[in-house]
């Protein structure tokens, strides 16, 4: 492993030894607390390409998403890392127990020695070695509760399975939007429907309406709400990080 912390140019002072040590250690506080209020994360994979890629935005959103990775059964390597001033970059191994890997490179503004915006991508393995693995949503120690509905996870070779509960009166922007600290979500998904009727609603205005049996690919910036008097059940489909 590579690391340079001499830092030049502006003066930011970020600790790039203890950044590396929370990624690995999964002190995600620690990780939490590197970032400024306001910052973004971007990622870009082989769901989300470059012209669509992942955005978080704000503390919070990006707080969610570190514990929900950090939430999985995953060793975590830093392989090089290296800052100069207000810029900072490196690389990570991430590996599950059955052998599929996860490997990233990101780079990171920095202002007042914080992260103010993080841009990583990545690739995995394309199929995980060894049996077949199978999950149950009721089984699941991951439950989120939210108003108005409720989410179960499993994670199986690589990939997350979601399934959310969303009852009538859901809507992303009034129920989950004010905890992201925005008003659409940037998050990609993959929908299977599997009850009930969702509306979804992009950043340019088209509506689309997606229904039991249907699936969907949604990208990021969009509304989403539950239509009519049946409770949505809906399964999404993501990679893991």
């Amino acid at each position: 492993m590579s690391v340079n912390t001499s830092g030049s140019g502006s003066g930011t002072e970020f600790d790039i030894e203890a950044f590396r040590r929370a990624v690995e250690n999964g002190d995600t506080a620690t990780l939490v607390g590197q970032f400024a209020e306001d910052a973004d994360m971007e990622t870009v994979d082989r769901r989300t390409p470059p012209s669509a890629p992942t955005v978080l935005h704000g503390r919070a959103s990006i707080e969610e998403q570190i514990r929900q990775v950090y939430s999985m059964d995953l060793d975590h390597e830093v392989l090089e890392c290296v800052t100069d001033g207000d810029r900072a970059a490196y690389t990570e191994r991430c590996t599950y127990p059955d052998g599929l890997t996860v490997r990233s490179i990101s780079m990171l503004d920095l202002e007042g020695g914080r992260i103010v915006h993080q841009s990583m991508v990545q690739a995995w393995d394309e199929e995980s070695p060894g049996a077949v693995r199978i999950g149950d949503f009721d089984a699941s120690d991951e439950r989120m509760e939210f108003d108005h509905g409720h989410a179960e996870s499993v994670h199986l070779g690589g990939q997350s399975f979601n399934r959310l509960t969303l009852e009538p009166g859901w809507r992303w922007s009034e129920h989950i939007g004010p905890a992201a600290g925005t008003d659409l979500c940037m998050a990609t998904h993959s929908l299977t429907l599997m009850s009930g009727t969702l509306r979804i609603r992009t950043s340019d205005g088209s509506e689309s309406e997606l229904r039991a049996g249907q699936v969907a690919f949604v990208p990021p910036g969009h509304d989403a709400w539950v239509v009519g008097d049946e409770t949505v059940v809906v399964v999404d489909r993501t990679m893991d990080a």
